[in-house]
């Protein structure tokens, strides 16, 4: 089995890694941020001072990070993964960022006899912790195959879309799925809820038919439940939408619903929720109605 390197144990990157332990795979960690998750030394990751270690010690190397300059950092920075690659070796970004930058990052990998894949994922963190993310992968189809058996592990759904910078477009597509999928959701719970309806049960109705989707099954009781509490923030989502409308000026394309959905992500960062899961989406709708999700059902209840 091949050696990882694995930079970027966050919210999403700490379970991906952990299935990879589990799988019997070694991993190696840089902790320049400080010190590794307890859980996966439990499990055996090991750690090394810098990228470039990591690079010179594994034969793949992972990034799961937050944007496209932590990317290049990482990548090109001081004791960067870069100086520390040899020939044969791969590079994989799971990150979500610039398909533009990412087509020139695979460039200069390349230029070094290495093999490059952008493998964005999709599940956010119930999907990591359960190893069922969707990975949508750019790059070649002879690496994509060596890096196949470490994928299985994270995640379910695995497709090769397309040559580099293509998984990171896929991805932006996906983000605008969902954060347009969020607003509707939360635009029928709150015109359900101020009309009386308990939206809980709106929800479990709404589930049986062509509404049904994997948005409103969580981000709909997200809603009701308040509990936002970051499964995927609010700032990083506004970060996708970015991309998305980028890449639509580029490209000559006419985005309303992204820009109209950025608008009130948007209203939620103004308002303190940055951090927030980006299904607190719903609080910036709550505030043009006056109105809060599931107001009226927990008045009729306290009133009974």
């Amino acid at each position: 089995m091949e050696k990882i390197g694995f930079v970027g144990l966050g919210i999403m990157g700490a379970p991906m890694a952990g299935h990879l332990l589990d799988a019997g795979f070694e991993v190696l960690a840089s902790d320049h941020r400080g010190a590794l998750p307890a859980e996966l030394v439990g499990k055996g990751l090991k750690s090394v001072a810098e990228h470039q270690a990591l690079a010179k010690a594994a034969d793949i190397i992972i990034l799961m990070v937050p944007d496209t300059p932590q990317v290049a950092d990482v990548l090109f920075g001081k004791n960067s993964v870069s100086s520390g690659l040899s020939k044969g070796k791969l590079v994989i970004d799971m990150s979500s960022i610039s398909p533009i930058e990412t087509k020139e990052f695979a460039k200069k990998i390349n230029a070094l006899g290495c093999d490059y894949l952008d493998a964005p994922v999709s599940g956010g963190e119930v999907g990591a912790k359960a190893a069922s993310l969707t990975i949508m992968v750019g790059g070649e189809e002879k690496p994509f195959e060596r890096a196949r058996p470490v994928f299985e592990k994270m995640g379910r759904n695995i497709t090769l879309v397309g040559p580099n910078g293509v998984g990171q477009t896929t991805k932006v597509a996906n983000q605008i799925v969902v954060a347009l999928t969020i607003e509707a959701v939360a635009e029928a719970l709150v015109f359900a809820s101020k009309a009386g309806a308990d939206p809980a049960k709106v929800r479990q109705a709404l589930m049986g038919g062509l509404a049904a989707s994997r948005i409103l099954e969580v981000h709909g009781e997200r809603m009701y439940k308040r509990t936002f509490a970051p499964g995927f923030r609010i700032e990083l989502h506004q970060k996708d939408l970015n991309l998305a409308l980028q890449g639509a000026k580029a490209l000559g394309v006419s985005l309303p619903n992204t820009s109209m959905t950025q608008e009130l992500f948007n209203s939620c960062a103004a308002n303190g929720g940055a951090k927030e899961d980006h299904s607190a989406l719903v609080r910036a709708l709550e505030r043009m109605a006056n109105f809060e999700v599931g107001a009226e059902a927990e008045a009729k209840g306290k009133a009974a």
